[in-house]
């Protein structure tokens, strides 16, 4: 879809985005202000100092409210205040080793958290359409060599994964028994993307993030599963999916009964932990390096992949950008950030340049 139609269908339409202050949120608040679009946005704190809220100013892009999704009435008061039209749920608890270490809290986030946003909808009559981000993760990883399909077996070996898969049920019943019926229809898909890089990203135990934070320190990165493969792919790819994804809703095209979308890279893109840091620490140069953690790690999946082909031929979506210009767009990112540059120009000009790709 050409960047003029995008503008045409996002302009001045209300929308509203749980985890504005995230990574995923950050990008998508500022790829929405480029648009036009009105959104508000609900969220903790940034989980991070830095973090991308804040070095880019997203907050002065459209209403912020600052409140956990579990405060049914606060979030349902700030909902009904913005009268969205369209709500993207991405906030969450998006980490697998603090996943391990805090499993109730995780499921509370990820699971509950997901109802009380579902129910916010309930009582917000604005709103026709739902996309909630879960992740590549919900699928029952028994480590095959293809990619997952939207049609197989959710499961979840670990907390993370667990509560994302469990969300995915939850999205399901409340369309079924709530949002399916003649009183009234909301339409709710749900989006599923791991491992996104880009600038902006702090979190601790991400590769991306560990590996600024050590080569900008003059230390080594400290990687823990070199040989795991996953689908490396920069935010604004799946961000442009789940775009694409809230206008077929809105638009009425004709989806699967259980509308789940992956959003994923070439297969090309695929490739081990090992692969990219060598790639950035070719990239960011000045005697930048990695060795490997030799300490034990919990269990985490060595082969993951998805299969997008469903949003390719249903929803017109691709990925614009191959591995290595993701790469170097992040890098740049970084390097942007730590020589003082305005960070908020910086963003919205990677945004200009992903839409004009």
């Amino acid at each position: 879809m050409r960047v003029a139609h995008l503008k045409d269908f996002w302009n001045s339409r209300r929308v509203f985005v749980t985890g504005h202050t995230g990574f995923k949120g950050g990008w998508l608040s500022a790829l929405f202000s480029r648009l036009g679009a009105q959104a508000g946005g609900y969220a903790l704190d940034p989980m991070t100092a830095p973090s991308l809220y804040d070095v880019a100013r997203i907050g002065e892009l459209g209403p912020s409210v600052i409140g956990d999704i579990r405060d049914r009435d606060r979030l349902s008061s700030a909902m009904r205040a913005a009268q969205p039209e369209i709500v993207f749920h991405l906030a969450a608890q998006a980490l697998v080793r603090p996943a391990r270490a805090q499993p109730f809290e995780t499921f509370s986030i990820n699971v509950m958290g997901t109802a009380e946003v579902l129910e916010a909808v309930r009582v917000t009559p604005s709103v026709k359409a739902v996309v909630v981000v879960t992740s590549d993760k919900v699928y029952d990883n028994v480590e095959w060599e293809w990619p997952y399909r939207e049609t197989d077996p959710l499961g979840g070996k670990e907390p993370y994964g667990a509560s994302k898969a469990c969300a995915e049920i939850v999205v399901d019943a409340y369309r079924h028994t709530y949002f399916s019926g003649a009183e009234r229809t909301v339409h709710i898909a749900t989006a599923r993307a791991g491992n996104v890089i880009g600038g902006g990203d702090w979190a601790e135990d991400r590769l991306v993030p560990d590996a600024m934070r050590a080569f900008s320190q003059g230390q080594p990165l400290i990687v823990r599963n070199p040989a795991a493969v996953r689908p490396w792919q920069h935010v604004l790819e799946p961000l442009s999916g789940y775009l694409r994804l809230a206008q077929a809703l809105l638009d009425g095209t004709h989806l699967p009964n259980k509308p789940a979308f992956n959003f994923g890279p070439h297969a090309e893109d695929a490739v081990p932990v090992s692969a990219i840091a060598d790639q950035l620490v070719s990239r960011w140069s000045g005697g930048a390096a990695w060795r490997q953690d030799q300490g034990c790690q919990p269990y985490e999946a060595r082969l993951l992949e998805v299969d997008s082909a469903r949003a390719r031929s249903g929803l017109g979506w691709s990925p614009r950008w191959r591995l290595r210009e993701t790469l170097d767009r992040t890098v740049d990112w970084y390097k942007a950030h730590y020589a003082g540059k305005d960070m908020r120009a910086f963003t919205l000009a990677q945004i200009d340049e992903y839409m004009n790709a």
